[in-house]
């Protein structure tokens, strides 16, 4: 398994288009992936896998493409 990249709220922010109170909302949907956190020392520095964001926008493609078919 390879490594994964971490993005932090500015960069899923900047992908998704979403604003930080939609990205949490959906999250709160099952509807959006949940970060990872960053700290075991109880910070809470969170991020992304950009993996994770990637098949997040190929699912809403896709949920389009159906839409539109």
């Amino acid at each position: 398994m390879g490594v994964d990249t971490f993005l932090r709220l500015e960069a899923v922010k900047q992908a998704t288009g979403l604003g930080r109170s939609s990205i949490y909302m959906l999250m709160g949907e099952a509807k959006f992936p949940k970060p990872v956190k960053l700290n075991d020392d109880g910070g809470k520095a969170v991020a992304w896998l950009a993996s994770e964001i990637a098949e997040w926008q190929r699912q809403r493609v896709a949920a389009r493409d159906r839409v539109a078919a």
